[in-house]
């Protein structure tokens, strides 16, 4: 058929997520493989008999397959606030009464802190060793669950402790919510605020569909996903001896487990500093030498693990450095110790330090992956959020981000057997 300019495909990064080769794909939906690659280059329209096939062979939807771009509207709006000059800023919409008003999403309006609607609520503790469960209440104290901090902690316990102490991971849930959403939900586990993003872009392409988004940084994240606890996995971890960003770390996690690494993008990491870098911090070494007092991020973040490479290469001693044992547990925390004046410097990203105008040094450039279990690809929710990672819509809401290069979002990276 002839090209329709406006019609976009996501048939490459579907296809190849699931390891299958043009002919492959050409062989199970009856076409050929030059069809395949003439709609994957964007080259000319398939029929919608075509299109039928190649959804059914790839077991998605049309829809995910294929979408028609159209020019985006443009609306005058009234901005409620200021916006750096000469620069883009991303802003929120809404309309009240006859006009347009734009939010700018600038600083800590960039984020949202809400209390998160419950889906259950825990009724009883289930212990291994009972034959029946105890109810909440008939406890005589309840322990808090642990933080994010002392996961690590908990984790140096041996495996014979941990059977001594007759603990359990297992409660009675009472729903609260509808258990059709709850069946349609997708858990993410990283630590960028672009997940956040994509939650509200895929929520809205796939208005049945879920995103449950939790914070934590890529080696807790990649545990959890050990763990059984998340579908994806978000890390930015590198190797310095393998010249690889997050491979090894999964290899060596994700033993006896198969996964694919699917990339997001590649940021700029590096030190965060005031508007106009007043020290006039270049390096990490100028941290010692000018006196500046720095926060960091938790043991296992690619924040932390960034911050001492480049200290170790600087032959900076880690106690030199005022504040080193200063933890915080955000990007967005860094920012707001810099923007308060409670440090000097901190480890983050490029488009943090845009959202808070605040200025930065990048260091390294670190490639951000979402790792997924294979079994998961299988999952219809799962299916659903990878397959907008190539759309406009995404890619218009990181690129006005900044600080990250999207050229290769949703191809796969790795496979891990």
């Amino acid at each position: 058929m002839k090209l329709d300019v406006n019609l976009c495909n996501n048939l490459k990064s579907i296809r190849t997520r699931l390891g299958m080769s043009q002919q492959e794909l050409a062989n199970i939906a009856g076409v050929t493989r030059q069809s395949i690659g003439g709609v994957e280059l964007g080259q000319y329209a398939p029929s919608v008999a075509m299109s039928l096939r190649l959804a059914k062979a790839l077991g998605c939807q049309v829809e995910d397959l294929f979408w028609f771009e159209e020019d985006l509207p443009e609306v005058e709006a009234i901005l409620a606030g200021s916006v750096p000059k000469q620069q883009r800023s991303r802003v929120s919409l809404a309309r009240v009464g006859d006009q347009w008003i734009a939010y700018p999403l600038v600083g800590n309006d960039a984020f949202r802190i809400e209390m998160i609607p419950a889906d259950g609520e825990t009724l009883a503790v289930i212990y291994p060793d009972a034959k029946e469960s105890v109810r909440v209440e008939e406890l005589p104290s309840i322990s808090k669950l642990p933080l994010a901090s002392e996961v690590a902690s908990n984790e140096r316990q041996s495996e014979g402790e941990a059977q001594n102490q007759n603990v359990t991971n297992k409660v009675l849930v009472r729903i609260l919510d509808d258990i059709d959403k709850l069946h349609n939900t997708v858990v993410i586990a990283g630590c960028t605020p672009v997940l956040s993003l994509l939650a509200r872009a895929t929520e809205r392409w796939h208005p049945q569909l879920r995103i449950h988004y939790r914070f934590a940084h890529s080696k807790a994240a990649l545990h959890s996903l050990c763990k059984g606890e998340v579908h994806i996995a978000g890390m930015h971890l590198y190797d310095p001896k393998t010249g690889e960003h997050n491979i090894p770390f999964v290899r060596e996690a994700l033993r006896g487990k198969s996964a694919v690494l699917i990339t997001l993008g590649v940021w700029e990491e590096g030190l965060l500093v005031p508007p106009g870098n007043p020290r006039g911090i270049k390096t990490v070494s100028d941290l010692v030498e000018f006196g500046a007092t720095i926060v960091t991020h938790e043991a296992g973040s690619g924040g932390q693990m960034l911050l001492e490479r480049k200290l170790q290469e600087e032959g900076v001693p880690f106690p030199t450095v005022k504040g080193f044992t200063h933890i915080v547990h955000s990007h967005q925390d860094v920012a707001l110790s810099v923007v308060s004046g409670m440090a000097d410097a901190g480890i983050s990203t490029a488009s943090i330090a845009a959202a808070f105008g605040l200025g930065f040094i990048p260091l390294h450039s670190a490639r951000y992956d979402l790792v997924i279990i294979k079994e998961y690809l299988e999952e219809e929710p799962v299916k659903q959020f990878l397959s907008i990672l190539g759309h406009q819509l995404v890619r218009s809401q990181l690129e006005i981000l900044g600080g990250y290069d999207i050229t290769k979002i949703g191809e796969v990276v790795a496979n891990i057997s």
